[in-house]
């Protein structure tokens, strides 16, 4: 299925949003790395896979995969893992370093969950944690535009220009001997959300995209390790 519409959806984004496309040549032509990248809508979960030639890889919470949607979902690259009691977060992990360790490209939203007001918000530590357990690059990744194309609960989108803009890759093996360090972990995430500002033009927060919609966690409380797919991709419900 992945392939299929690989042929059929780069054609209807173009003919839609004429996407514009740079530094595609820092994505690896072969090997594992990590894509990691800002979120704005659920047009991005389409768009980057679809000016990508290999196939990238999501981890998806296990109840996306229920009934009719389990067969879509696993055939779209959506790996499902069980995101209950206290090793959600390591077996996130675990899910995505197998991916990496088998060459494949990961996708991750460091942020966590889609921007609720257009700015980048403070990264989790997952894709950092994975590069140091995996050895993979970490690839900065700009979604340009796409929240005005596609509008949360409009129907409709709005015909115009998004873009997708990929940095150079980030190499944060320095941080290796350190890697169990929270200090050493956020460091590293903080280099990668810097890169993701410069990329995208956003106005950067020290704060959790979670926190915002939910009214505010103080900033130094770490709320999941891993960039997880939002609960709001592919127009799903959000988790009450």
């Amino acid at each position: 299925m992945y392939r299929g519409l690989h042929k059929v959806v780069p054609a209807a984004l173009n003919a839609l949003f004429r996407p514009s496309v740079e530094g595609i040549e820092n994505v690896p032509d072969r090997g594992p790395a990590i894509l990691a990248s800002n979120h704005l809508s659920g047009l991005d979960v389409v768009l980057m896979p679809a000016v990508l030639q290999r196939p990238l890889f999501f981890v998806g919470k296990s109840e996306y995969f229920r009934g009719p949607a389990r067969w879509f979902f696993r055939n779209v690259g959506v790996i499902p893992v069980a995101r209950h009691g206290g090793d959600a977060a390591e077996a996130s992990l675990r899910k995505g370093q197998e991916i990496l360790e088998c060459g494949q490209l990961l996708g991750i939203y460091p942020e966590g969950t889609r921007s609720p007001d257009g700015r980048l918000h403070r990264g989790k530590t997952g894709p950092v944690r994975l590069a140091l357990r995996t050895g993979a690059p970490i690839v900065p990744v700009a979604m340009l535009g796409t929240n005005r194309a596609v509008v949360r609960k409009t129907p409709v989108p709005r015909l115009g220009r998004v873009g997708v803009r990929f940095g150079e890759p980030i190499d944060v093996q320095r941080y290796a001997h350190r890697g169990d360090e929270k200090f050493a972990l956020r460091s590293a995430t903080d280099e990668v959300m810097y890169e993701l500002m410069l990329l995208s033009g956003q106005e950067y927060v020290d704060e959790y995209a979670a926190a915002v919609k939910a009214g505010g966690v103080p900033p130094d409380v770490e709320l999941d390790a891993f960039g997880q797919l939002p609960d709001d991709v592919f127009a799903l419900p959000e988790a009450s």
